[in-house]
């Protein structure tokens, strides 16, 4: 049983954790996105 319990909160530690970090409104995860569009528009700029 107490190995069910740790187990479970360690998901629950985890989930936390990636939402904080990764998932939310502004974690990397929309920051990436957020950069591969400016870089994207830069490269587009360049004029050959």
């Amino acid at each position: 049983m107490k190995q069910l319990l740790v187990a479970a909160l360690f998901i629950v530690v985890i989930i936390t954790i990636y939402s904080g970090t990764i998932g939310g409104s502004e974690g990397t995860k929309a920051e990436l996105t957020g950069s591969g569009e400016r870089i994207s528009e830069s490269i587009q700029s360049i004029d050959p």
